[in-house]
């Protein structure tokens, strides 16, 4: 009832717009209706784009839809807003380094498919890691050494360490 009240018989400019939107997307985030939550928050990001808690809600949401990559975006988003923002550099950090382990994982089998591998196959199996390590593993190492500037946490040191190692492995 209180949805079909806002929708129905509230000023969508006024005050108590905004807190009646916040109210119902907490509860249905509370109840895990992740999209009717999304759409409220996406409406409260509509009316305060800068505002980086409805912006942060709004990726959240994203992310508990299943809906990863537009997640991604608003979280670079918010980065624009604000380059320090905890929860947006953990997010892109991880996405960009499971992105590489898949991506390493991938090369590997295809190189472990070939039964006698020439020069020519093995350099590119290594300048596929380079790419790799350049273009997931470096960008998710920004990311995540970011967040250890914000924020003191155990497994972004864990990930971090691993990339050194996969840095170490390519020299």
């Amino acid at each position: 009832r209180s949805e079909m009240f806002y929708w129905t018989s509230i000023d969508k400019s006024s005050d108590i717009s905004s807190k009646l939107s916040n109210e119902l997307a907490l509860a249905y985030k509370k109840n895990r209706n992740y999209d009717k939550a999304f759409l409220f928050y996406k409406e409260l990001s509509q009316k305060t784009p800068d505002n980086v808690d409805y912006l942060e809600a709004v990726a959240e949401m994203q992310v508990c839809r299943g809906q990863e990559k537009d997640a991604l975006r608003m979280y670079e988003n918010i980065l624009k807003l604000d380059a320090d923002n905890l929860a947006a550099n953990i997010f892109i950090g991880n996405y960009l380094y499971l992105k590489a382990e898949r991506e390493k994982k991938q090369l590997e089998a295809d190189y472990k498919k070939i039964s006698a591998p020439t020069r020519m196959q093995y350099a590119r199996y290594r300048n596929g890691l380079s790419d790799v390590f350049t273009n997931s593993y470096g960008k998710a190492k920004a990311y995540l050494q970011r967040v250890l500037q914000v924020f003191p946490s155990m497994e972004a040191g864990n990930t971090l360490e691993k990339i050194k190692k996969m840095e170490l492995e390519l020299k």
